[in-house]
């Protein structure tokens, strides 16, 4: 069995958001095309759904696009209402992939993923 280390998934991706209403929309790309899979099995729509519990997603949708090495989650009801009815400063789009980004993931002990020290960069 191979040894596993924990990293921020901003190791392996980054992220662009965007917001509409009360939808939340988050491509996750990942640097290396050999990722693919592996982002594959690590981040489920189950686990981003964890991730926001407290904002309550009515839905959490994952949509595979392999030839790109992406993903894009579109998240339903987590946005307070939207940027016009939100009470909430920075609640939105940019921030939340943050969010994402941020959460931890396990990976092969030999990745390059861990000694990298910031955004996909050795």
């Amino acid at each position: 069995m191979t040894e596993t280390v924990t990293v921020p998934l901003h190791r392996l991706a980054h992220a662009r958001a965007g917001d509409k209403g009360d939808r939340l929309n988050v491509s996750l790309i990942a640097y290396r095309p050999e990722d693919y899979a592996l982002l594959k099995r690590l981040v489920t729509t189950e686990r981003i759904a964890a991730l926001f519990a407290g904002r309550r997603p009515r839905a959490v949708e994952r949509y595979e696009l392999p030839l790109l090495g992406a993903f894009n989650f579109v998240l339903d009801g987590v946005l307070e209402g939207g940027v016009n009815r939100s009470l909430g400063l920075d609640s939105h789009g940019k921030t939340l992939s943050f969010r994402i980004l941020a959460m931890p993931v396990e990976v092969p002990g030999d990745h390059p993923a861990v000694h990298q020290k910031m955004g996909g960069k050795s």
